[in-house]
């Protein structure tokens, strides 16, 4: 697909980033304002332990007042009984704003998560912008239904906005992410409440004033900044919002629907975490691309995807040679400033979690795992507590700790095996479900493994692609519910049935 933005290397992104003042306010009911209670917490550039901003530190009180907010908006009909065009009219406009404004989004992603400018402009940037404009273009292409029920009746099939929608979203690809959620919600004609990662608040937070200025009516879009265990907890427990949208981690997910139940039964749609499995067997048709493929598939975004491949089950006879490939590779992967236009690698999303990858890195050793790449210096000016460079482990067995459990970091676990059943077998034997990848010439022995692997996603002679059309999301510890596609309405809509007697009106 072609970049609609500007290349990275045209410009200074240091002064940028110099001159950028990003809002760090909440924004309710079509203003920004601080939280009640006067608290913030500081957003940092992992990549070299600068605070970029004090944020707005919300908590049950703000929820209160956005969700009453998105829920006087609803009532009031400006948007929720909008015509479906005049709705598209809008979102287009916001996406627009959002692709005129693209430097400064792509800058803040970048300061706030750690990750390579090239990546936030020319990938996450355009992503966000085409789920936003294809959301906006479905709308009025949606169809209600009418039953096939006896004479003299009529039947109708109704998809309803729910309400008032939560979207709880992470770090990893903030607007990105925000966008799967809120754009089939404003849409359908849902009021939004979005609560981004502490992590990285700053592109939320300044989408607010762009969907105002794109002419959103007040209360329909609201950004909450503030700490999971309290503004995302006070979400997810009001008995005002109608359904939660959430990505993030298993063990939150599961949190989170415990609150839905003690709570109104909201509608609950989940993307959580995975552990995806590679499997490439020996008659791959593309060694070169595949070894390609796992190396991005487990180090882009310094790993820190949902999806990734970290376990990389390979057929025995060509496992020393994928590996040898594989291995020279990853070290390629170097840290750098994810300010320079040539940085394809950079800082993790904070000094507490890099520890944690670590920690896992330590464990696989522990276990009796064989490292094979993953040591070197930081890059010069970069904190050396953010940065972790690709690490591949080989003689994992998937019982480790570290082929069991999400690390989320640039971490690869090679597990050995025999033939396509026990490839299976492995890639199955995992409390996750979110994706898995096979590559092998026979479409017939594709089609079949396809068929017994148990995840939401199957890629097959490839690794980590999709596309805004194909819906996306997993089975077991790693969800329910689907992001993109029109299946993504069923998150945030209901299907109302009317039944008309029609000899009543006679």
């Amino acid at each position: 697909m072609t970049v609609p933005f500007p290349a990275a290397s045209r410009k200074d992104w240091h002064a940028a980033a110099r001159a950028l003042k990003p809002e760090a306010l909440a924004f309710i009911d079509g203003g920004y304002r601080p939280a009640r209670s006067g608290a913030t917490f500081a957003t940092v550039n992992p990549a070299t332990g600068t605070i970029l901003a004090d944020v707005a530190a919300c908590g049950e009180a703000d929820a209160d007042e956005a969700v009453a907010a998105a829920r006087r908006a609803f009532a009031a009909g400006h948007w929720s009984s909008a015509a479906p065009a005049a709705r598209k009219a809008v979102l287009l406009r916001l996406a627009e704003l959002i692709e005129a404004d693209a430097d400064a989004f792509a800058l803040l992603e970048t300061l706030d998560m750690g990750k390579p400018i090239r990546d936030s402009l020319s990938i996450d940037l355009p992503a966000a912008v085409r789920c936003l404009r294809w959301f906006a273009e479905a709308i009025d292409k949606l169809y209600d239904e009418i039953a096939p029920t006896r004479g003299g009746t009529l039947a109708m099939v109704r998809r309803a906005p729910v309400g008032v929608v939560a979207a709880i979203v992470p770090w990893n690809f903030p607007l990105v992410t925000a966008m799967t959620k809120i754009a089939p919600a404003l849409a359908a004609g849902n009021s939004v409440v979005l609560k981004p990662s502490e992590l990285s608040p700053l592109s939320a937070v300044r989408l607010g004033r762009l969907a105002s200025e794109a002419g959103l009516p007040d209360g329909v879009l609201n950004v909450l900044p503030g700490i999971g265990p309290e503004a995302g907890r006070a979400l997810a427990l009001h008995e005002q919002v109608a359904a939660l949208a959430f990505t993030g981690s298993t063990a939150v997910g599961k949190l989170l629907m415990t609150y839905a139940g003690q709570s109104n039964m909201k509608k609950v749609s989940l993307e959580c975490g995975g552990k995806s499995a590679n499997i490439v067997l020996a008659d791959c048709p593309d060694i070169d691309r595949a070894v390609e493929a796992a190396a991005m598939g487990a180090f882009q975004n310094q790993g820190q995807i949902c999806n990734a491949g970290t376990r990389l089950v390979l057929e025995r006879p060509i496992r020393d040679a994928f590996l040898e490939r594989l291995a020279a590779l990853a070290k390629t992967f170097v840290p750098g400033d994810p300010l320079l236009p040539e940085t394809r690698f950079g800082a993790m999303a904070s000094a507490a979690h890099a520890a944690r990858v670590r920690g896992y890195i330590a464990k696989g050793e522990q276990e009796g795992a064989i490292r094979l790449t993953g040591e070197g210096p930081a890059a010069p000016g970069l904190s050396p507590d953010t940065c972790i460079r690709p690490t591949v482990f080989r003689g994992v067995d998937n019982s480790m700790t570290i082929a069991r459990e999400e690390i989320f970091g640039p971490v690869l676990s090679v597990i050995d095996a025999k033939d396509m059943d026990e490839a299976i077998d492995i890639a199955n034997a995992s409390p996750y479900g979110l994706a898995a990848a096979i590559w092998t010439r026979d479409l017939a022995k594709a089609l079949d493994a396809e068929r017994r692997l148990d995840t939401g996603f199957v890629w097959i002679n490839t690794l980590r692609v999709g596309d805004i059309t194909v819906p996306f999301g997993g089975v077991k510890a790693s969800g329910s519910g689907r992001d993109k596609s029109l299946h993504a309405f069923d998150n945030v809509t209901h299907r109302k049935s009317v039944w008309v007697d029609l000899s009543a009106s006679s």
